[in-house]
């Protein structure tokens, strides 16, 4: 057993433990996005002082560059990056496809491109200036790297083998993505090439840990999608859940694809009830607030996203209050810390005058100290959040949370 629940909501949302080789991870639980085997701006030693538990990584990235074998030699995705933690890495399969067709993280109607025809006629977005460069085909899916146009072939045994070599201690199984743009069919004919290759990930899995023997045991997750569709997405559930091939389990669940934010509550609540209890699931890209109350309500575990680290490099800055930012006008002169009684490294050194002034002049140490206060909001947060579920007072703790979060949108 490597998940534990420790206390429950009245609900689906739970708290609890979770077990790795390389530490404990007390779930709800923020999990930083290192895509490159860094979280842009800032040390590994920063990262650990805002209080994260684990990092998480992208195998698309770090196949690309600078190659799954270097990261293996260096003694795995830990050891390179500097990091003692647990360790994340996602299969590739959202990479592959949103980089070869310039599909976005995306919720619910926030597409952004050029309405051009999927491979089934139904309308398939396409970020401007975007080419197609990944092909799917029931086998896998050939790209084109985004770095130098060279070919590429990633199938369930290659996302494998790709994650065993970066040795991190959970590991997703290869999937594709579909946006909520997909017509029914379509995400019918996913799902079930999805199933598919969640079974050839079990097979590989167990065939690399045996293979591998000596090296700690990486937990696999079957990733869930079926976008929108309530039967979908309890029938990725059930059929992942229920999944064995060889003697071989799912050690865990990612909830993955496009969601409708109005709805992400609900979808991730249907696939809870029908995910076995006593392992974790993990939701991929979610990091706003009223997200993650909403889903931890709805049973989900852990969470990754890079929004607090790719908005903080923009002078975004998160604060109980909503967000700010710190490049306007009216901070200047401000000499006051980004966020009163914020104890992260930023907030007890510096100033929202010294953070405007930096960006202002493209000084370096501006992302550096945005990242690590976002990355330090989001992951007390949901800290917090986990707390106020142990002591029972997660309904008043999310009412005050969110009324004064977002006060200002009313």
């Amino acid at each position: 057993m490597t998940f534990t629940v420790n206390t429950r909501l009245d609900g689906l949302g739970r708290a609890g433990t979770l077990t790795t080789p390389h530490g404990t991870i007390h779930t709800p639980a923020f999990i930083p996005v290192g895509t490159k085997a860094t979280v842009k701006a800032v040390l590994p030693e920063s990262i650990k002082d805002v209080g994260a538990q684990a990092v998480l990584a992208n195998a698309y990235h770090l196949f690309l560059q600078p190659g799954s074998d270097i990261v293996d030699e260096a003694g795995g995705l830990g050891a390179f990056m500097n990091w003692p933690g647990p360790t994340f890495t996602d299969s590739g399969g959202f990479q592959v496809m949103s980089l070869g067709t310039g599909y976005k993280k995306v919720l619910s109607e926030q597409f952004a491109g050029s309405g051009q025809k999927g491979r089934d006629g139904s309308d398939l977005e396409v970020a401007e200036n975007k080419i197609r460069r990944a092909h799917i085909d029931d086998d896998g899916v050939t790209f084109k790297s985004h770095l130098d146009g060279t070919k590429h072939r990633f199938t369930s045994e290659v996302s494998m083998r790709i994650q065993h070599e970066l040795g991190a201690d959970i590991i997703f199984a290869f999937d594709e993505l579909t946006t909520l743009l997909n017509s029914r069919p379509y995400q019918e004919e996913a799902l079930e090439r999805t199933r598919l290759w969640a079974e050839r990930c079990l097979v590989a899995h167990k065939k690399l840990t045996e293979e591998r023997d000596g090296k700690p045991y990486q937990q696999l997750f079957g990733v869930l999608q079926g976008a929108q569709y309530e039967d979908l997405r309890r029938k990725a559930a059930r059929d992942l859940g229920a999944m064995e091939v060889d003697g071989q389990m799912f050690d865990g669940f990612g909830i993955g694809g496009a969601l409708e934010k109005e709805n992400l509550g609900t979808i991730v609540g249907w696939v809870s009830e029908e995910l076995p209890e006593n392992k974790a699931r993990h939701l991929l890209g979610i990091s706003e607030p009223d997200d993650l109350f909403a889903a931890v309500e709805a049973g989900a575990d852990t969470f990754d996203c890079v929004n607090p680290s790719r908005v903080a490099r923009n002078a975004a800055i998160y604060s109980p209050d909503g967000r700010f930012n710190v490049t306007r006008s009216e901070f200047r002169r401000n000499f006051t810390p980004l966020v009163e009684g914020c104890g992260c490294y930023t907030c007890t050194h510096y100033t929202k005058a010294y953070l405007h002034h930096t960006f202002k002049a493209k000084e370096m140490i501006s992302s550096t100290l945005a990242t690590i206060h976002n990355e330090y909001y989001t992951v007390q947060l949901v800290d917090s959040i986990r707390r106020s579920i142990t002591d029972g007072t997660f309904a008043e703790f999310k009412e005050e949370t969110l009324g004064r979060f977002y006060a200002n949108r009313r």
